[in-house]
């Protein structure tokens, strides 16, 4: 089965990051690692009310990366298996600019 995490930034072609499913992340491991990036990077929740969740976390985390994060392959394949982790899906498509997620 194909695991794969893309990331589309500006209309340029999606950054895509292979995974391997035996060597998945622990989801709260997961959790931690986009929690630790997230206060890094000082993202800010979408939601006025202020509630996260976890896909808008994903979004949010890969928006705030940029294509410079994504440049460096071991961010990159950390945010992948992040991803893949906290979402439960094999293959996940970002896009950064809209702030979506499709499965």
């Amino acid at each position: 089965m194909r695991s794969e995490v893309s990331v589309k930034f500006n209309n340029a072609a999606p950054v895509r990051v292979a995974i391997n499913p035996e060597q998945a992340m622990e989801r709260d491991a997961a959790r931690q690692w986009l929690d630790q990036q997230f206060t890094e990077m000082e993202c800010e929740p979408l939601r006025a009310t202020g509630k996260l969740l976890m896909a808008d976390r994903v979004v949010v985390v890969a928006q705030a990366a940029g294509p410079a994060k994504f440049a460096d392959a071991q961010w990159a394949q950390a945010f992948a298996y992040a991803a893949s982790a906290v979402l439960g899906k094999p293959v996940i498509n970002v896009d950064a600019d809209t702030l979506s997620i499709t499965y």
